[in-house]
Order: structure tokens, then sequence, then C-alpha cells
């Protein structure tokens, strides 16, 4: 079966500047779909933030394996109501790929408990992406280290979490470094930030870049959803595993919801 995968774009900077637009006519979201599609693995759907709920119903989200997430000046306009739809879908098993200026997003922030803040620089400035994991599924395929000739520089310190893995590392041109593909399990999610994607450059025409998002949503993928991860059921006495008398006071009644 198909890694059904669903791509999300703010689709704001096409519509207002001349140099988004002219790099991507169908829009950003729609080219890294086609980056996408050339592997028979994935069925791919592409959704926006001007949809209705953003694109992200409960419906579209239970058909969805792995989200990929794009977005940079419309951050604020994601409803949280729809942050907290996400997350729990990620915490379930559904996998999240986050895109360049998404550490910014509401949900990557959710998911990572941080700040997520970075230095940056818009200056066109090459880029040479390290591979530092070469065993990791996400490079399969690559070379030792590949180059993008105009990008916007990321740099360090990253204010994230300890990744799980580390499977980039970014020099630019400027002198600066960056980790820029960390991958995190959140919940039975598996979560992959790929740092590459700055709007008025052609990184979603580059194949290598292709190549990274094709691998990192067949690792992402898991077939497996536990809806009841974010449940906390009180296990009353009798039904313990063992034979047990209670002592001492309680909070609650047998069977009642705890406080949350």
């Amino acid at each position: 079966m198909a890694i059904r995968t669903l791509i999300w774009g703010e689709n704001v900077h096409e519509q207002i500047n001349k140099t988004v637009a002219d790099i991507y006519p169908e829009g950003m979201h729609n080219q890294i779909a086609k980056l996408l599609r050339s592997d028979t693995n994935l069925s791919i759907k592409t959704t926006t933030l001007q949809e209705s709920e953003h694109g992200l119903t409960d419906k579209v989200l239970e058909e969805t394996d792995v989200l990929v997430w794009w977005g940079h000046r419309a951050h604020g306009d994601v409803a949280d109501e729809i942050v907290e739809r996400v997350a729990k879908r990620v915490w379930e098993g559904m996998g999240l790929i986050v895109l360049h200026s998404g550490h910014f997003s509401k949900i990557f922030k959710r998911l990572m408990g941080s700040p997520c803040a970075l230095n940056w620089r818009e200056a066109g400035e090459r880029e040479r992406l390290w591979v530092v994991n070469p065993g990791h599924p996400i490079a399969k395929g690559l070379p030792a280290f590949f180059e993008l000739e105009n990008e916007e520089m990321y740099g360090e310190p990253f204010s994230v979490p300890e990744p799980l893995e580390t499977v980039f590392v970014s020099w630019f041109q400027g002198g600066e470094v960056f980790r820029s593909g960390l991958t995190y399990r959140k919940g039975a999610g598996n979560v992959f930030y790929f740092r590459p994607g700055h709007e008025t450059y052609p990184t979603y025409h580059d194949e290598t870049v292709g190549l990274v998002l094709r691998n990192a949503v067949n690792w992402a993928y898991n077939p497996l959803r536990f809806p009841a991860i974010t449940e906390a059921p009180n296990v009353p006495v009798e039904k313990a595993l063992e034979p047990i008398t209670a002592r001492g006071g309680s909070l609650h009644e047998s069977g009642e919801e705890g406080f949350r």
C-alpha cells in the first residue's frame, strides 16, 4: 500500500512576492509534490493554509501517513485547535517532516517544547550539506556532501532538544554551521526537520533535495497507530493484575477521571 503523503503549504509568498512566484509559479507545495511523485511508493496530495480548517480536517489527517510542512510568513495564522489536532496525530503515529522556516511553526514548537530559535542571514550564499550519518535511511543514495548554490543561512545555536539522530550538518559561505537534518520520535510519530528551502531560491527544483525528501517520507512512515496514547485511564483496584487491597485515602472515586 502506498504511503499516503500530504504536503501542507502556507501558499502566501507565492501570491505576494514576484521572485517567489517566478520560481514557483504553481506554488511551493506543488513543486515539492513533483519531487515526491517520482517515488511510486508514495501517494501524494497537497493542501494549503487557505483551505477550510487549513486543509487539515480530522478526516484528512486520518487518511494521512506522513505530513510534510512548509510555512514562514503566516505561522501565527494557523489555528491552535488545528495545531493540537496535528500534534495528537503525530503522537498516535503519523510521520511529520518540517521544512526550513517551519522551525518556527506552531506545530514544530509544540512538539519540541523549546524556542526553536537560530541565527539567520538572507544573502543567497552557498550551502554545503555534509552527510554525517551515511548509514541512515534518509541519507540513502547521497554522496558525502552536496551543495546548494543559493540559500538563506541558518546558524547555530539552534534551540531545539537534543535530536534522536543528526543526519546532515551544513556549512555556509559566510562561515556558519548548522545541524540541518534532525530526527525525533514524539509519541509513536517519527519527526524529521530538514533545513533547506528558502522561498526566494530554487531549492525545491534540486534533485538531491528531492531524494532527501523521498527518503525522509519513507523513513517517517509508521503503519501502526496508537489512538489511546493520550489517554490516562484510572485502573480500579478490582482490575489490578494481582489481588490488592486499597490503603489510605484517595482523591478519586473508583473509575473517576483524574485531574489534567
